[in-house]
């Protein structure tokens, strides 16, 4: 009867869940319970992709062509935390546009991955319209690209480090009851910010870097240019705190713990 369902949603684990949270383990393995836990998370990833993702999702869709679901699911975390563009991926998989929309639209309904649409409300500059896609977990990505065991300090760790943020972000705006929107920004002149959090109430930049410099506040600048924002935020791996012309940077610890306490937003 109406009034009466109420969903809830559970997400992998989170950083307030896991005493000693293991930074580089989570990159590496994701956030899935059995496969945060264990020294071989491989094989269980392997078996979760290969009996769960390509038969299971591809059956409750109807989709007969198994051996290309299983290609664009590869090809598409290739495209994980990037904005989607559907005909590269349809010519790469050999498949048609409209079946590229039509997997990624099984993977949102089966919670599998989160479209994250841009920022559009008043612009100034011209933005981009199209979402970004990620996947639920990390480990998901990590095992479809090959990655191995992601370093601080690598190519590969700013990547994955932006990926375990907004995993977190999406799981306390469900937990919290806010259910506060989420966006990226980005203008056709190349200006990004990773993360808008409500009508532009926090902006958020993630950087991997233990060094961030006045070159990585400029995309969170020309935001705030255009938006009066609560709060502008770094997100980094930066050992300290510190404040430069109104925008917080902060170790990524520390913005955990402020993120769980319902300080961010």
């Amino acid at each position: 009867m109406g009034g009466r369902a109420l969903r809830y949603s559970l997400f992998p684990l989170v950083y307030k869940e896991i005493p000693d949270f293991n930074l580089t383990k989570a990159l590496t393995n994701g956030l899935l319970p059995r496969h945060y836990l264990s020294e071989k998370s491989f094989p269980l990833l392997q078996a979760y992709i290969g009996e769960y993702l390509k038969e299971e999702i591809a059956a409750e869709a109807a989709t007969r062509n198994i051996p290309a679901f299983g290609d664009f699911l590869q090809t598409a975390a290739f495209s994980n935390g990037e904005i989607i563009n559907y005909s590269n991926i349809a010519r790469e998989c050999g498949i048609s546009s409209p079946t590229v929309k039509e997997y990624f639209q099984i993977l949102k309904d089966t919670l599998i991955g989160y479209y994250l649409p841009s920022y559009r409300k008043r612009p100034k500059r011209r933005g981009l319209h199209a979402p970004k896609f990620y996947f639920f977990d990390l480990g998901l990505v990590n095992f479809l690209l090959k990655r191995g065991k992601i370093q601080p300090d690598s190519e590969i760790f700013g990547k994955a480090f932006e990926h375990f943020i907004f995993q977190e972000l999406i799981a306390y705006s469900h937990y919290s009851r806010k259910d506060y929107d989420l966006h990226y920004w980005r203008t056709a002149s190349q200006m990004e910010v990773d993360f808008i959090l409500g009508e532009h109430e926090v902006a958020l930049e993630v950087k991997g870097t233990k060094n961030v410099s006045s070159h990585h506040l400029q995309n969170i600048k020309s935001f705030n240019e255009e938006y009066r924002t609560k709060r502008s935020i770094v997100v980094s791996c930066n050992p300290h705190p510190r404040q430069s012309e109104k925008i917080l940077i902060l170790p990524w610890k520390e913005f955990m713990e402020m993120l769980w306490d319902g300080k961010i937003i």
